[in-house]
């Protein structure tokens, strides 16, 4: 069930599925939740909190780390019941390989019929071309590092930043690296993130984002979401 020995699927305390990478002593998500932290953080004050203030045909999201996928299937399953047309592009430089992919048990989780085939969908549609998987909800995969990957200017209404953690991969969260992903949000779009790191909010702040640090997921005490000026 991995695509490297090192990976190994876990369950978390919610029932969802993550992954531990033994190299990096580092899980895909919180021990206390793969699915209640995707859903608090990224739909909950990223998707959720934009939506309910901007009232627009489309919607574009940028993701930062395709990895599990659990981020893309909670947005498609939000673009479903809300009817709401979201296009969303998702960023990955180490795909998963489908030994792994295949085992996770989200589509089941979110208890909707749909979910299982969306997950298949979301993994095994083709890279760098748009795909619906399902009519409101279309997604483009890219296999690169954000690094050498260009983001067109003011594209995103809402970016989900979901590297892994500064101490883990702080290439990622490097002032370069944050300044190229805030040019591509529009004004009043949502940066939202589970990181909460001092260094981060000042980064964000000179760059011209107004920073809300609010109450994290179980077992973390804050996060970040942050809305462009």
């Amino acid at each position: 069930m991995s695509n490297k020995p090192d990976i190994k699927i876990i369950t978390t305390d919610d029932g969802s599925h993550s992954l531990y990478v033994a190299h990096l002593n580092e899980t895909y998500h919180s021990f206390h939740g793969a699915i209640q932290e995707s859903l608090h953080v990224f739909i909950k004050h990223g998707l959720d909190a934009y939506t309910q203030n901007k009232k627009q045909e489309t919607y574009s999201i940028f993701e930062v780390g395709l990895g599990t996928g659990l981020n893309a299937l909670l947005t498609a399953d939000y673009s479903e019941k809300n009817i709401l047309h979201i296009e969303m592009t998702s960023i990955e430089a180490f795909p998963l390989s489908p030994e792994v992919t295949d085992h996770l048990n989200y589509g089941q989780q979110i208890k909707n019929e749909k979910g299982e085939n969306w997950l298949k969908l979301i993994h095994n549609t083709p890279w760098a071309t748009t795909e619906p998987i399902h009519p409101q909800f279309l997604l483009k995969k890219i296999e690169d590092k954000l690094e050498n990957f260009p983001l067109e200017d003011e594209a995103f209404d809402v970016v989900y930043f979901d590297a892994f953690a500064p101490n883990k991969q702080e290439e990622m969260w490097s002032y370069e690296i944050l300044k190229k992903v805030s040019k591509s949000i529009k004004p009043q779009g949502i940066f939202v993130t589970y990181c909460a790191k001092g260094q981060l909010k000042r980064d964000l702040a000179q760059l011209g984002f107004q920073v809300n640090t609010l109450p994290g997921p179980p077992g973390k005490k804050e996060m970040i979401q942050a809305v462009k000026v």
